[in-house]
């Protein structure tokens, strides 16, 4: 049976049950085979499993991929920083840069006591969209849209995106996309949920690739560049937003609660 390098982190916090879980595994030359990869997404059951082999390229240091339990997604913000983390803990070093597949080189650095990651700011524009308005079960204030699956919804306060209980059928049946329903916070900037039944994640507990929609999104509203933002699922999680250009940084902490080796 194959022996794989394994690790369970918690992203986006600094204690351990709390932000968002990912596994981490790294081969050796290449990726095993797709239906290898989906099946372990769905025996760890997390929201995504990263899965890194080295980059042969002067691109960057590593390729990476993630899968959910239900299929390979094109951007994930939590196990992209539970990557950094894993690889700059085992290796040392500041900076580790990732190559994917549809969301170009990634970044991971050393921040303080944390890391922060860079993603491609995603840009949205308001649009109309009744049936999700329906599955929510709430009237947002405005709908903005991307044309890849990101949709963000913006409430008048914290209560009203707490308060939110989706139809997950209703939502799951729209295709793969991100319900992200933000609102000023009260201990934070901002505040958020992010619903991706679609993707076989009801609710995800800290999401980094909504947070590349929410920080072109909050700076505007805002009129600054950075900002503190809450993901106020059961786990939560603190992430720190700042927009440089095209580029959004999200700044958090890790923590490694399992390691050890994978079999199958």
């Amino acid at each position: 049976m194959p022996a794989i390098p394994y690790w369970h982190v918690d992203a986006f916090t600094d204690a351990a049950f709390g932000g968002n879980q990912a596994a981490v595994m790294l081969w050796e030359d290449d990726f095993p085979a797709d239906a290898i990869m989906q099946k372990i997404g769905e025996e760890n059951n997390f929201a995504e499993t990263a899965f890194l082999v080295p980059c042969d390229g002067p691109e960057a240091d590593w390729q990476l991929r993630w899968f959910t339990p239900e299929c390979e997604i094109r951007l994930c913000g939590h196990a992209t920083l539970a990557a950094g983390h894993v690889l700059l803990e085992q290796g040392g070093g500041d900076e580790v840069t990732f190559l994917t597949r549809r969301a170009g080189v990634l970044t991971v650095r050393r921040e303080g006591g944390g890391y922060a990651l860079a993603l491609p700011a995603i840009p949205t524009a308001p649009q109309d969209w009744q049936a999700a308005v329906a599955a929510l079960g709430a009237r947002p204030q405005l709908i903005h849209r991307s044309p890849d699956g990101y949709n963000v919804f913006l409430f008048g306060d914290e209560a009203a995106v707490r308060g939110l209980s989706p139809d997950f059928g209703a939502l799951a049946a729209m295709g793969d996309h991100q319900f992200i329903c933000t609102a000023p916070g009260e201990s934070t900037d901002v505040v958020s949920r992010v619903f991706v039944p679609g993707a076989g994640v009801p609710e995800d507990s800290v999401t980094g690739s909504a947070h590349a929609v929410l920080t072109p999104f909050w700076a505007a509203r805002l009129g600054r560049d950075s900002f503190t933002a809450f993901q106020a699922s059961k786990r939560g999680g603190l992430l720190h937003c700042r927009l440089d250009g095209e580029t959004a940084w999200l700044g958090g902490a890790c923590v490694t609660v399992v390691e050890g080796m994978f079999r199958y």
